[in-house]
């Protein structure tokens, strides 16, 4: 895989943003179809600008982000969605991403990002990794996603009333 700058995604860059989802072990196989509704309205002709998603821009893709805004709040956004293929973690890339993904937000002038997660064992190093980045671990709701499994919320504020 050779390295490359972080780029916008393309409509073209559906099938290997999927891909990537599946390769970094954390999204089921039932909810690819789902990843994929999102990504044909929020990668198509008819996007709202505010709708972003990034890869690393490696050949083959290796990691992919998509972040928006919060509609009922001000200045507060959403990061939806960050996967790493499984082979490739490890390696500094998810931070890469997230790095964009704030740097991109202040200059926007955000002024928090709000990351959900499970609460599953299974996502114990992708929690490990948002603390790692300066996240607040700021909630946790019991039994969101199903039995036992929680939700995590992580914040972090980027800018003007931080």
């Amino acid at each position: 895989m050779t390295k490359n700058a972080i780029r916008p995604a393309k409509a073209a860059d559906t099938d290997a943003i999927l891909d990537v989802a599946s390769a970094s072990g954390l999204f089921p196989a039932d909810e690819l179809d789902g990843l994929h509704n999102v990504l044909g309205e929020t990668l198509g002709p008819h996007t709202a600008d505010d709708h972003h998603w990034i890869v690393d821009g490696a050949d083959p893709i290796g990691a992919a982000a998509y972040y928006a805004p919060e509609v009922m709040a001000s200045g507060t956004w959403n990061l939806y969605f960050i996967a790493v293929r499984r082979e490739s973690q490890g390696q500094g890339i998810g931070g890469s991403l997230l790095r964009y993904v704030e740097a991109d937000l202040a200059n926007r002038g955000a002024r928090l990002l709000i990351i959900e997660t499970s609460g599953l064992a299974a996502f114990d190093k992708t929690r490990q990794f948002y603390l790692k980045h300066g996240y607040d671990n700021e909630a946790r709701i019991r039994d969101f996603y199903d039995a036992d499994d929680d939700k995590v919320v992580f914040r972090k504020m980027l800018g003007p009333g931080s």
